[in-house]
């Protein structure tokens, strides 16, 4: 077996609005509610589903919890934009800039928390260090 990409990933959420609102107005994804109420989050080709904590869509994880992720997101911006766009926003950053070594190379990186405390870095690749399977590297 190879596994190709992530789809998709679930997040269990204490307040579904709320959630909703950040990742929305904070992050820009695009909300989505399928014709089942199943409600997820849009962005790029991948897509967070939100499951309420004890009404959850079955199957689920063996323990739920709202908080217990940790989540990279790439952004398009350079990361001193990001931080601009952030503080207008009120959100607080966690810790960075900072330099991290993502999948495919060089990261610059900070950290927020979402409404339910997971940690998310949003971090960007500087082009001439992401790794090119293809060439064999930078």
């Amino acid at each position: 077996m190879k596994i190709a990409t992530v789809d998709h990933l679930v997040l269990t959420v204490k307040d579904l609005e709320r959630s909703v609102s950040f990742y929305t107005e904070v992050l820009g994804m695009e909300k989505r509610v399928s014709s089942t109420g199943r409600v997820s989050l849009h962005f790029g080709s991948q897509k967070i589903n939100l499951h309420v904590a004890g009404a959850e869509f079955l199957p689920c994880a063996g323990q739920p919890t709202p908080g217990s992720a940790d989540i990279c997101l790439l952004v398009e911006q350079p990361i001193a934009e990001l931080c601009r766009e952030l503080a207008t926003r009120n959100t607080e950053l966690i810790e960075g800039p900072v330099t991290r070594t993502g999948a495919a190379g060089v990261l610059s990186s900070v950290y927020i928390r979402d409404p339910d405390g997971n940690l998310l870095e949003l971090a960007r690749y500087d082009e001439q260090d992401i790794q090119n399977p293809a060439n064999g590297g930078p």
